[in-house]
């Protein structure tokens, strides 16, 4: 070891450089030329047919890259032996079209370049062109990842945040994955899309020793008004789970920095996502991206590359899976 010296700890100081540096734009350039075509064609006629599918893909992204970094383990499917991060009790909600979309461009890319184009990949490309198309930001990103090995339930609990935790878990969260408040508060700008299940809100709108009260006075920072069409919303949300309400109640498919100016009139659905406009870590950042749409999308756009490129998996500890739900090595 001590032969070694300078030289060993340069190659170790270099090793989170070498593996940013293997990926790249033009990774399939010469070995699937047509990988970006057939991704953006997909995923548009999923958009349209499905226009949740864009919100569901980046919650995907998310709760893949969050846990061990962007490698598709996610997308593994548990078997009798082994329990994968899919069935994680947070996971449960993952919408059914993001899981398809990513089916689709698999099946369409492995029919034209076998073997080559990574789940990972996929995922990270489909989400960056959802964003754009639904009006938000360019993303930059870059391909080369390969699949996760490994899919495991049990590493999940921790690495992503839960509606009710507080604002200084929720940051914690994020800075134990390398990301700063500033870029917690951007990346949580996603919620200007999609929708939440009742039961993940239900807590802040219902008086908990009344469920059925209708009439419950408004949480504290919600709008009164918003709160009474949330409860009449959600009345029966107990006897069917798949009740929901959109994030941004104002332009729900639209890309937008709506979701901050609602927050700041009481607009905002989730407990965490009220405590970020009163937080005085997150505060001006909230105020800075409600009246500035540019910033916002700029620190996304940043935020979401530096997401996509952290714990990288390459050729020794991952693999480019032929289906996305299984590994190369599974005999049923």
């Amino acid at each position: 070891m001590k032969s070694c010296g300078l030289r060993c700890l340069f190659i170790l100081l270099s090793l989170p450089c070498l593996i940013q540096a293997s990926l790249s734009p033009d990774y399939y350039r010469k070995t699937c030329p047509d990988f970006d075509q057939t991704l953006v064609e997909i995923v548009s006629q999923k958009q349209i047919a499905a226009p949740t599918t864009a919100a569901g893909t980046l919650r995907l992204f998310f709760h893949d890259c969050m846990v061990d970094g962007c490698d598709a383990s996610i997308l593994v499917a548990s078997t009798p032996r082994k329990t994968s991060e899919r069935d994680a009790d947070i996971n449960h909600s993952l919408p059914g079209d993001a899981f398809d979309l990513i089916t689709r461009i698999k099946t369409a890319v492995e029919l034209k370049c076998p073997n080559v184009v990574s789940c990972s990949d996929i995922l990270v490309g489909a989400t960056r062109s959802l964003v754009s198309m639904v009006g938000g930001p360019r993303i930059n990103v870059k391909f080369g990842r390969k699949d996760s090995l490994v899919s495991e339930m049990d590493r999940v609990e921790g690495k992503l945040a839960r509606p009710n935790m507080t604002m200084e878990h929720i940051i914690s969260i994020f800075e134990k994955s390398g990301l700063t408040v500033q870029e917690m508060v951007a990346l949580v700008g996603a919620h200007t899309i999609g929708f939440s299940h009742c039961k993940e809100f239900a807590s802040r709108i219902f008086n908990s020793k009344n469920q059925s009260d209708l009439n419950a006075a408004a949480p504290e920072g919600m709008n009164p008004k918003y709160a009474a069409e949330l409860r009449k919303l959600c009345a029966n949300y107990t006897k069917d789970e798949e009740m929901s309400a959109f994030n941004d109640v104002f332009t729900p498919g639209k890309f937008d920095n709506m979701y901050y100016k609602n927050l700041k009139h009481g607009y905002g659905l989730l407990e965490s996502d009220q405590a970020i406009a009163s937080d005085n870590r997150t505060r001006s950042l909230v105020d800075l991206y409600a009246r500035n749409e540019t910033a916002f999308f700029d620190a996304f756009a940043k935020a979401m590359e530096k997401v996509s490129e952290q714990k990288v998996k390459t050729e020794k500890h991952g693999d480019v899976r032929r289906r996305c739900d299984q590994y190369n090595d599974y005999k049923g």
